[in-house]
């Protein structure tokens, strides 16, 4: 069983937000970060909330992330903004682009922000679920550094460019409870990869080639190969190149063939936000209707294994974060570490 860790999920937040005003980001700025961070891990996504902390710490400390930096607009036609990040911190530029995207679509129907020259958003499901717990269906996607190889090649030339799609819906008790599909065109994104690897646990089926060009499950020897298996092989690999180039397009910025190889200063990301207001056409309980049966569907489906039915995108992550409200939210050691090394770094500055 992996080593874990269970923290309060308001003292995680209150910690973190510590953390990023020594940081210097501005105490509003640093609020909403540190919700967003301590969101991450208490939804059980636990390789992209405070894990990644210390890397986003030492890209503030290098200065290729500006911890006062604003995204601001600097082009738009109907309902399609194009925004630029300034090298700010990118969940908080990312926020704020879907925020807007709904604030178009709430007038026009859909609405899309197109956000350049910005940086890692962390959890990308985290702007879906922002989308469609306000009753929004949403699209949004970023490119990343060459870290896939296009099927037939062994070097990477792609990203693993995650991708999110989210839809309203409201459990019979009204309480939200979207769908929301969050992946990487990767078949495991690196931060996965990473805690598999660390881990020393092998993944669940093969997720990229090692050296000698075979399927594996090792995670470190993909880690070492640079060769992922795109998501449905060459279907996964031809998404990335289409979410890349159209994401370079919109926003003007950099597609993945023009940003840093080196993870350690992959910045200048391309993202694209669009937000869908399908209450323009419908009532919420009739949306909800149709989502509803979709997931019946799918649960009604005759499980591989008894007793273990097939679930819908995001169904665990409601059960996860129900979990860590009750009994806290889990944290992998390593990472629990990492953070504390972090915390007493920026306590003595």
């Amino acid at each position: 069983m992996d080593a874990m860790k269970r923290i309060e999920f308001d003292e995680l937040r209150v910690r973190v937000e510590r953390v990023l005003l020594a940081l210097e980001l501005a105490p509003e700025r640093a609020a909403l970060s540190a919700r967003l961070t301590a969101e991450t891990d208490r939804d059980g996504v636990k390789t992209h909330g405070v894990a990644r902390l210390p890397r986003f710490a030492r890209w503030v400390r290098e200065g290729m992330i500006n911890p006062a930096a604003m995204p601001e607009r600097v082009a738009e036609f109907g309902a399609i903004e194009r925004w630029r990040g300034n090298r700010g911190p990118g969940n908080l530029a990312a926020y704020a682009a879907m925020q807007r995207a709904m604030k178009i679509a709430a007038t026009h129907g859909l609405g899309c922000v197109a956000l350049g020259d910005t940086s890692h958003w962390m959890r990308a499901g985290t702007f879906g679920w922002q989308a469609a717990e306000a009753g929004f269906a949403a699209m949004c996607w970023t490119n990343t550094l060459p870290n896939l190889p296009p099927w037939g090649a062994s070097t990477p030339a792609l990203g693993n460019n995650p991708l999110v799609v989210a839809i309203p819906h409201n459990a019979c008790d009204g309480s939200a409870a979207p769908i929301v599909l969050d992946m990487a065109m990767s078949q495991f994104s690196y931060g996965s990869l990473a805690s598999y690897a660390t881990r020393g646990v092998e993944l669940p089926v093969a997720g990229g080639f090692d050296a000698h060009g075979k399927l594996t499950r090792d995670a470190k020897a993909i880690e070492e190969s640079q060769r992922a298996l795109p998501i449905g092989f060459w279907k996964g690999s031809g998404l990335s190149m289409v979410l890349d180039v159209l994401a370079a397009m919109l926003t003007g910025g950099l597609a993945t063939n023009q940003l840093p190889r080196d993870p350690a200063k992959e910045v200048g990301q391309s993202q694209v936000f669009l937000a869908i207001a399908p209450q323009s056409l419908a009532a919420m309980e009739e949306l909800s209707e149709i989502a509803q049966r979709a997931i019946d569907a799918v649960h009604a489906a005759e499980p591989i294994e008894a007793g273990n039915r097939a679930r819908y995108p995001g169904e665990a992550v409601l059960r996860v974060r129900a979990e860590a409200m009750r009994l806290g939210v889990a944290v992998e050691d390593a990472a629990w570490d990492g953070f504390l090394e972090l915390e007493a770094s920026v306590s003595h500055a």
